[in-house]
């Protein structure tokens, strides 16, 4: 197996660690903040589910970006790997919670730019569109979910003891549901512009056969759980509670909006489900975790009459999302001109 490969990868394996430092907060950020599990642990859940997301169902959000930017040499699919996790990197740095996708799109259509290789304007426009229709799903999913959840309550005689043991295991379990739906929704991001050139063949444990696009995307599960346990505790800080403070029960809604919003867009059953009987299905594109958790905390806070809300640290985040993808463009462009021109690399053919 070629060793450069490998080299070349490393960029892939640093844009992991990105997200796993960055996305983490939204699959486990506000259990921790409001105390209900301890970070450790809820670093451990989600470590193991992103994997087992990453493995057995990344495959579909793979292909969107493919189709978006066939990035067609390995010295090119590293430099679009690395611009996006510096782009990622900076902004988690400042502690602003960003969107890998949002940083890999970018990259992905710099490359394009540089190379001269026409960027899909409808893949584009279904990825874009994303971005907006997943803070407004997720928002609705938890207004939904919070109104119920507060009639249950209401009208529930339920101990409060044993309401707080029931709200812990709701987290764990809600946990582990987001962070497969992490690993299966953003992989993509990670791993998804070095899927043509893995040198990665079928192996088979047992009876269980994995592709060599699955043992890729193991090793990307790999790299964004260990962002998950060495970095992602400053974001978890403004994820947690900074953007609004939370009761344990909110904090139990707004995992379950944004991991069922991110398992709608990447499940390739659900969408063949849906098609086969004449139902209009969601694109299966990596969205963005930090976009889906927000859009269900703003969506709680309208609902409780928009009190608590903190407006300016979220205008703070809209800007991190609107930079992310030209500052990531931006720096592939330049980096592939430097690749290519000073270090004498085939960037694309």
């Amino acid at each position: 197996m070629d060793l450069s490969y490998f080299i070349f990868l490393s960029s892939g394996l640093f844009l992991g660690w990105s997200l796993g430092a960055n996305d983490a907060a939204n699959v486990f950020g506000t259990a921790v903040g409001t105390k209900m599990l301890k970070f450790k642990t809820a670093a451990s859940i989600a470590s193991i589910f992103i994997i087992l997301g990453a493995v057995f169902g990344g495959a579909g959000t793979s292909r969107t970006l493919v189709e978006l930017g066939s990035v067609n040499e390995l010295a090119g699919a590293f430099m679009v790997a690395l611009s996006a996790a510096f782009a990622v990197y900076w902004m988690v740095s400042a502690g602003t919670p960003v969107s890998t996708t949002q940083a890999i799109v970018g990259s992905i259509v710099g490359w394009n730019f540089y190379s001269n290789h026409q960027t899909d304007s409808g893949i584009l426009a279904k990825i874009v569109s994303t971005w907006f229709i997943c803070p407004i799903l997720s928002g609705l999913i938890a207004v939904g979910l919070y109104i119920l959840v507060k009639q249950y309550i209401k009208h529930s005689k339920t101990h409060i003891i044993r309401q707080d043991l029931y709200t812990r295991i709701g987290l764990i379990i809600v946990c582990a549901f987001g962070a497969y739906a992490l690993g299966a929704n953003n992989i993509a991001n990670v791993m998804g512009v070095f899927v043509d050139a893995s040198p990665f063949h079928e192996v088979t444990i047992g009876k269980v056969n994995f592709s060599g696009t699955q043992i890729l995307f193991f090793i990307g599960g790999l790299a964004i759980s260990s962002g998950v346990f060495t970095y992602s505790q400053k974001i978890i800080k403004t994820i947690g509670n900074d953007v609004m403070s939370m009761s344990p029960i909110i904090a139990w809604v707004v995992v379950v909006s944004q991991s069922l919003v991110l398992f709608l867009f990447a499940s390739q059953g659900l969408k063949n489900l849906l098609e086969g009987n004449g139902y209009p299905s969601l694109p299966l594109v990596p969205v963005s975790s930090s976009q889906a958790v927000i859009g269900a905390v703003i969506g709680i806070g309208i609902a409780k009459g928009g009190r608590g809300i903190r407006w300016s640290l979220l205008g703070k985040v809209a800007l991190g999302w609107v930079t992310t993808p030209i500052i990531s463009a931006l720096l592939c462009f330049i980096f592939l001109f430097v690749l290519e021109n000073v270090f004498n690399l085939i960037v694309y053919h």
